[in-house]
């Protein structure tokens, strides 16, 4: 009885350890197969084979052990039959004998039974279980094997299962985790041959994915991205290297490559990590283009020209070569932008470039600095005369070609064009030199007049650089009070007397004396200091006139400059009542005398500011009239009350029968739109009786003295109102 026991337990430990076999054996297969289920001769047939022959030999055993028994009790039986009865006693001993071990032998037979059958059932879902765990279905329900069952083999199994289970998660997770990178991952063994790799991987390489498995690296690799070890090095910093698709065409990449160590710190394999790069490498090509070049005009940018330069430099130092440098820019390029808008300037500088790249000789290189400042190099020239004269030849082809008129928005648009040359090594013998010195003769060509070639001279930079002193200078001008205001008086030809004062801004530098406004005021328009300048000049005339008003109570009326820039000031009219305000000083007292480029720039809104400053009570002038290109009858539109002729028509009217008849015509068109006409500039007598023969209303000059500051103009004001003048004699 107690051995069918002692079998059973032998039996289930069997199992216990066979049942964990087969699920590591599982696990191994699964985790080869990279967590898909068992399948093909190593797979579930194999594996639930095994378990159902361990099974079905168990029955078999416990079977042989009835059989034993059975065979055991016969012989027993046999011996009882055949002995001595001496030796076993009576018949009825026998009997009880045989009747004790038929018993025993029946009772062996059924706990062989009993014990088959509680192993048989449970041993029959264990291999259902397996058979479901080999096909990746883990989540059965648990299996029990009950107090007198394989509790061991079943406990084992469940603990097994439920680890399996994890792991297989685990690797079902890394699985996606891999196949949702857009990096393509191949990792290879130790022998360089893959064996795995994700999605991305197979659509950079244009594989199946099962294609790649088992290949050598270097079928991939278009190029050689091996160490000095024969192996990928492992870097964490990515490299370029160029791998190869399935049908042999070259793609470029971005990889990394690292090692996979066992905990003995042996190599198990490499792992790349790679990303296309050909967009990468179009998108560096495409950023390097745009460092490189001016967007608008395709030409060179100011960085790319002044390191073509540093090569051009380079290389006729090396050689003994000489080269020169042209600096351009368009003649009044601000007059398109503010007349047509910036779209039309656009087109301009295009158009500009276009030509210029046009007649370049072979060799030569052109750029954009900034703006309308363009720069062109011609080099390789063995004798400076040789030089020379391509630079001319090369600024009159220029001249002409740029000359020629071309249309824009349906207006036909002329532009001229000034050149500055400097010469390599004469002129200078780095980038910086030259530059510099090439601006200095475009400034003197535009001082010229434009539409011209200067040549760099040594007394060009002197002027350069006093003018970028005087820039700094200028801005520190305010904190130092170094501005003046004079007044120079306005006659009435009429009556001899001061009817009015224009006002002047001086500059008193210490290391100079003063300086006119025809050095600086172009300074302060670039800089945009003119506004500052601009305010002071007003609130300083404010300041004068209420101390005049002090001793007079009707001093006259003061003419002060406004410039374009004040005029496009967004807050330009709040500005100016608020110094008015601030000074209690009446708008009706001042006169503001603009240009006639000012006047004409942007017409419409030009119109709406002067009817607003008319309103207020001041009173407009054109100043300069004659220069710009306005007409009279433009000039209706406008609120202008006073008209003053340019000095330049003034200077030669007693002696040019030409400058005689446009004052002469100037004075009569004027009168004939009730407008005052003021003469400007007048130091001769002669020019005073011309202008009092043709009736014009108002002189000023050096004639009747240097402009005065505000001291001296309010003696001379008192003094004519005490009716001392010591210029009436001059008006007869």
């Amino acid at each position: 009885l107690y051995f069918p026991l002692f079998f059973r337990d032998s039996v289930v430990s069997s199992a216990t350890a066979a049942s964990q076999c087969v699920l590591l054996d599982i696990s191994y297969r699964r985790g080869a197969g990279r967590g898909h289920a068992i399948s093909g001769p190593r797979g579930v047939p194999g594996v639930t084979r095994k378990f159902a022959f361990m099974s079905r030999h168990i029955i078999k055993y416990l079977a042989g052990t009835a059989i034993v028994l059975g065979a055991i009790y016969v012989l027993l039986a046999a011996v009882v039959i055949s002995s001595d009865p001496a030796v076993l006693g009576s018949a009825s001993t026998r009997r009880l004998l045989l009747g004790v071990g038929f018993l025993a032998f029946c009772a062996s037979l059924i706990a062989v039974w009993f014990v088959a059958s509680r192993l048989e059932i449970p041993l029959d879902k264990l291999t259902s279980a397996l058979k479901l765990a080999t096909r990746g279905d883990y989540d059965a329900a648990p299996l029990t094997g009950g107090r007198d069952g394989p509790s061991e083999l079943v406990d084992a199994f469940d603990t097994m299962r439920e680890q399996l289970k994890t792991s297989v998660i685990t690797r079902d997770y890394l699985d996606r985790l891999l196949s949702s990178m857009r990096d393509a991952i191949i990792v290879v063994g130790p022998d360089e041959k893959i064996v795995r790799v994700n999605a991305a991987a197979a659509d950079l390489l244009d594989y199946a994915t099962d294609a790649l498995i088992g290949q050598p690296l270097a079928t991939v690799v278009h190029r050689d991205i091996k160490g000095p070890s024969g192996h990928a090095p492992s870097t964490a910093t990515p490299f370029d290297g160029v791998f190869r698709k399935r049908d042999g065409s070259p793609i470029a990449v971005s990889y990394t490559v690292s090692d996979v160590r066992n905990d003995r710190g042996e190599l198990e394999g490499r792992i790349l990590t790679a990303q296309n790069a050909a967009e990468r490498k179009r998108a560096e090509q495409r950023i390097r283009y745009l460092a490189r070049t001016d967007s608008l005009t395709k030409m060179a940018n100011r960085m790319q020209f002044q390191h073509q330069l540093q090569q051009g430099i380079a290389r006729a130092k090396r050689t003994g070569q000489y080269l020169a440098l042209l600096y351009l820019d368009i003649d009044r390029f601000k007059d398109i932008n503010d007349t047509f808008g910036h779209g039309a300037g656009d087109t301009s500088l295009e158009i500009f470039a276009q030509r210029i790249m046009a007649e370049l000789p072979e060799g030569a290189v052109g750029g954009r600095l900034a703006g309308d400042e363009f720069a062109v190099i011609l080099s390789g020239f063995e004798r400076i005369e040789a030089m020379a004269d391509a630079v001319t030849e090369t600024a009159d082809s220029l001249l002409k070609a740029i000359g020629r008129p071309f249309h824009v928005q349906g207006e036909e648009i002329f532009i001229t064009t000034s050149m500055g040359a400097a010469y390599y090594p004469g002129d200078g013998d780095n980038v910086i030199d030259l530059i510099r010195n090439g601006d200095a003769a475009l400034y003197q060509a535009k001082k010229a007049g434009g539409n011209c070639l200067e040549r760099y001279s040594s007394d060009m930079n002197t002027v350069a650089v006093e003018r970028l002193m005087l820039k700094s200078k200028l801005r520190r001008s305010f904190e130092r009070e170094e501005l003046r205001l004079h007044y120079q008086p306005k006659y009435n030809l009429r009556t001899g007397r001061v009817e009015g004062m224009e006002a002047l801004v001086r500059w008193d530098l210490p290391d100079r004396g003063l300086v006119y406004p025809s050095d600086f005021i172009p300074l302060a328009e670039e800089t945009n200091l003119i506004l500052q300048v601009g305010d002071w000049v007003l609130n300083r005339v404010c300041e004068d006139y209420r101390l005049w008003q002090r001793s007079l109570p009707s001093p006259g009326r003061v003419s002060v400059n406004l410039s374009l820039k004040q005029l496009q000031q967004q807050r330009f009219l709040e500005n100016v009542r608020a110094i008015f305000k601030r000074h209690g000083v009446s708008p009706t007292c001042l006169e503001l005398e603009i240009t006639e480029t000012t006047l004409m720039d942007d017409a419409e809104r030009t119109i709406r500011i002067l009817d607003a400053l008319y309103g207020m009570g001041l009173h407009l002038a054109i100043d300069d009239f004659g220069t710009g290109y306005s007409s009279l009858s433009a000039l209706q539109q406008f609120p202008i009350s006073t008209l003053k002729i340019d000095k330049s028509f003034v200077h030669d009217i007693a002696v040019d029968q030409g400058d005689a008849t446009i004052v002469a015509t100037i004075i009569k068109m004027a009168r004939s739109l009730n407008m005052d006409v003021v003469a400007e500039g007048v130091e001769w007598q002669e020019q005073l009786d011309f202008l009092r023969e043709h009736k014009c209303d108002y002189v000023q000059g050096h004639l009747f003295g240097d402009p005065m500051t505000a001291e001296g103009l309010l003696e001379l004001l008192i003094d004519q109102e005490e009716g001392s003048n010591q210029y009436r004699t001059l008006f007869g």
